[in-house]
């Protein structure tokens, strides 16, 4: 996680106001989210103090400090919602950062899911016997664009967000939710000497983008018909009057979707996968905002799959939304909380607002 962490009370002075004037919606989505702090590759003044590209190979350097040589790897997965650039890719960006030997690199851009679509990428590498080992990043910059000189000149509409909370996931409460940081894991094909390891059961992925229109989207913007136009169809002097870069949201669409279709891919997977829902010890979920909580609760409830409070595991609270990361980040903090013992069952769930699409994974711990 870049630089100190920053409380609600200091965000501004990082991403700064817009029109020099203090966010009134900033008060009703924090209370929404229940984020009480992030992290910013931001100093206190808004200047820059990583990229992305390093704070995922500093991710990178830090799992091979602990148990491969930087040279040893044979292949770097790498995802992300935010890369800096659109050529080359993300991978190769951060491949070149860290150095070591020729190795095969793949990266993943869309938006939460791109990690753990990193990750079974590694995985099915190792269960083919095509790689020994493989290292997956999932890293994020989302700060880049939150910065108040993106959102200057515009009027947000905030008169409706103290009764309809799903209001708030408009553009201005991206601000107060996303945050930057990234985690690698090291996969291989035995377990580590000494030590807990988590095995990787499976992981599943569903994409829904045929039966929905998009949800989230940047560099691009809706036309009559609520498809998109991506940002070549527009001159350039559009792309800031009107916002093409900026990260947006269909909240009615959000509401419509972002559970009830996790639910049920979430039955399809466990009647494929046989799974005995009781043995499981851990339910580590991907939140945009702790509003969801309450909300997975009922569908689970409904699709008659209870998670008793003691098995979730969130720690959004303490590192905010950092998209595509979350998920190793989730794991990263419960495997070292030293409450995990041997053939525990983590369930991990990390859905993807885009244009739906979510993804399931299980491990065993070792």
């Amino acid at each position: 996680m870049p630089n100190a962490p920053v409380s609600n009370d200091d965000m501004e002075a990082c991403l700064g106001t817009i029109n020099g004037t203090n966010s009134k919606a900033k008060l009703l989505t924090l209370r929404n989210n229940g984020i009480t702090q992030r992290y910013y590759a931001l100093d206190k003044e808004g200047n820059v103090t990583h990229t992305n590209v390093q704070l995922a190979a500093e991710a990178v350097r830090r799992v091979c400090n602990r148990y491969v040589g930087i040279n040893d790897i044979e292949l770097i997965a790498a995802g992300t919602s935010s890369p800096e650039m659109l050529l080359p890719s993300h991978g190769v960006m951060i491949h070149g950062e860290v150095g070591g030997k020729n190795a095969e690199v793949v990266s993943f851009t869309g938006s939460c899911c791109t990690g753990i679509q990193a990750l079974k990428y590694g995985w099915m590498s190792l269960r083919m016997r095509d790689k020994n080992n493989a290292v997956c990043v999932a890293s994020e910059r989302l700060s880049a664009w939150m910065r108040n000189k993106y959102f200057e000149g515009e009027a947000e509409i905030l008169m409706q967000l103290e009764k309809k909370p799903m209001l708030a996931f408009e553009k201005e409460f991206l601000r107060w939710m996303l945050s930057d940081g990234a985690s690698a894991v090291l996969l291989q094909s035995y377990p580590a000497e000494n030590q807990l390891s988590l095995c990787v059961d499976w992981v599943e992925l569903c994409s829904f983008a045929n039966i929905t229109k998009t949800c989230m989207y940047a560099g691009a913007e809706k036309n009559a018909a609520g498809d998109l136009d991506g940002w070549t169809s527009f001159a350039e002097k559009e792309w800031l009057e009107r916002s093409i870069f900026s990260v947006k949201q269909d909240t009615r669409l959000l509401g419509e979707n972002i559970i009830t279709l996790g639910g049920r891919f979430l039955k399809e997977v466990i009647e494929r996968r046989r799974i005995i829902w009781n043995n499981i010890d851990w339910f580590l979920p991907h939140l945009s905002s702790m509003y969801f909580k309450s909300k997975i609760e009922e569908e689970l409830q409904s699709l008659g799959l209870p998670i008793p409070e003691e098995k979730w595991f969130i720690n959004l609270p303490t590192v905010g939304n950092v998209a595509s990361a979350s998920m190793f980040l989730m794991l990263e903090e419960l495997f070292y909380s030293g409450r995990l013992k041997r053939g525990d069952k983590i369930l991990c769930m990390v859905p993807e607002s885009a244009r739906f699409s979510f993804g399931f994974c299980l491990l065993t711990v070792y």
